[in-house]
Order: C-alpha cells, then sequence, then structure tokens
C-alpha cells in the first residue's frame, strides 16, 4: 500500500538547488519541509550504483536521523557518447568546490576527443529519482527523465549544475536559460520539464493526491 505524506518533512539534501527545487514542488501541497541542513543532519555515504539506490541511502538516513519522513533525491547527467557518464558520479565530477564549469568543460573535450560534434552524437538525459522514506522503514519510489541535446559553451545563468549546457528535446533554450516555473513548474503555470518535476509528478500521485 502507498502511503501518504503528512506533517512535517525532511529534505534529505545540502545542495541549495536542490533544496529550492524541492521546496517549490512541495509548497503547493501544504507540506511542512525542513532541510537536512537546517536540523543539521550529516551526509551519508552515497555507495548505491544507481540513482535510485543512492536516493534511498539518503531519505532512509535522515528518516532515521530525525525521526521524520525523509525525501530525497538521486540526480545526474547521462550523456550517451560517454558511455552514461557522469551518471551517478555527476556532483563529484565537480568537485570539491562544486566548480560545474569545470565539470561541463571536463565533458565537452571528452565529447571533443570522441568526434561527437553534431547534436545527433550529443544526446545526453538527466535522470531524477525521488525517494520518501519513513521511520518505520517504509518507502515510496519513483524516477523519470528529461532528454536533450549538450551545447558548448554553456548558456545561461539560471538552474544549477549542468543546467547551462543542457538543451532539452522540442525547446530553444538550455535549461540555465530557463526560469525555475518554466523549467519544473508543474500546469498550469510551468511545463514540468525537468526530470525533478516529472518525478515529483509520480511522486505526488502516490504521496500527496
Amino acid at each position: 500500500m502507498h502511503r501518504r505524506i503528512t506533517g512535517r518533512l525532511v529534505i534529505a539534501t545540502h545542495n541549495p538547488g536542490k533544496l529550492a527545487e524541492m521546496r517549490e514542488l512541495l509548497a503547493p501541497h501544504g507540506v511542512e519541509a525542513v532541510s537536512a541542513g537546517e536540523l543539521g543532519l550529516g551526509e551519508p555515504v552515497e555507495t548505491g550504483k544507481t540513482f535510485r539506490a543512492n536516493a534511498s541511502i539518503k531519505a532512509i538516513a535522515a528518516a532515521k536521523a530525525a525521526q521524520l519522513p525523509a525525501f530525497a533525491d538521486d540526480s545526474g547527467l547521462v550523456v550517451d557518447a560517454l558511455d552514461g557518464a557522469p551518471g551517478i558520479y555527476s556532483a563529484r565530477w565537480a568537485g570539491e568546490g562544486k566548480d560545474f564549469m569545470a565539470a561541463m568543460t571536463r565533458i565537452e573535450r571528452l565529447l571533443q576527443e570522441r568526434g561527437a560534434t553534431t547534436p545527433e552524437k550529443r544526446k545526453a538525459h538527466f535522470v531524477s529519482a525521488l525517494c520518501v522514506a519513513w521511520p518505520d522503514g517504509h518507502l515510496e519510489e519513483v524516477e523519470a527523465r528529461a532528454d536533450g541535446t549538450l551545447v558548448w559553451p554553456p548558456r545561461g545563468t539560471a538552474g544549477f549544475g549542468y543546467d547551462p549546457a543542457f538543451l532539452p528535446d522540442g525547446h530553444t533554450r538550455t535549461f540555465g536559460e530557463m526560469s525555475s516555473i518554466e523549467k519544473h513548474g508543474l500546469p498550469p503555470l510551468g511545463l514540468g520539464l525537468s526530470h525533478r518535476a516529472r518525478a515529483f509528478v509520480k511522486l505526488a500521485e502516490i504521496c500527496l493526491g
């Protein structure tokens, strides 16, 4: 049986960009969200081999520590021409300093080395796995993706992470050039374009309906 989210919810992230997006997605549902950082919770080691596994590691750790339901996301960029890299290591490619410009530059260098210079050779997708964990061990898990093409140079200063290099299919502006409402706002305000928005729609049907 699926379980509904009621009362307070911990957002198990220390990433300010993700935290802002998750709060915006949860706000219409009247859920009181507090972040792992605000509660002083540590960050667990992400030892999973998949996005879904890492999302559950983060959610379970926060739920146990806070004794509240916890909501976690694990997401990343999957580049076809790079055999799926950086994938679950997307954040790690940016290093301790979270230098995503350096990470995007590294991806571009690797694409050039492989001769991936035309749009059809530069296909990529973002994946978002969402997990809600309860202190008693109950889990709700969903996953979604957003398909697109990598552009160079990166465009736009909105969003975070690899957004400026990602041009979603069917659009002329990168995620980095879109407002938060355009990127992950849900209808009727937005198109629910992003991987996280699409996963959230699935989760909302299960837990927030």
